[in-house]
């Protein structure tokens, strides 16, 4: 199965702990996590977004 990265961003933006993606998907480790995390910071670098505080 598959989990894009846009998909574990986006819960953990919501607030999710690793500990409740890795419940939600067993099949991940924490290290997929972590990759998914390095990998938007890749495509992020370089850019200037603003963030918007709730």
């Amino acid at each position: 199965m598959r989990v894009t990265v846009s998909n574990i961003l986006a819960q953990i933006g919501v607030g999710e702990t690793f500990e409740e993606l890795l419940e939600d998907y067993p099949y991940l480790e924490r290290e997929d996590i972590l990759q998914a995390l390095q990998y938007a910071a890749w495509l992020a670098k370089g850019r200037e977004a603003a963030l918007i505080q709730a």
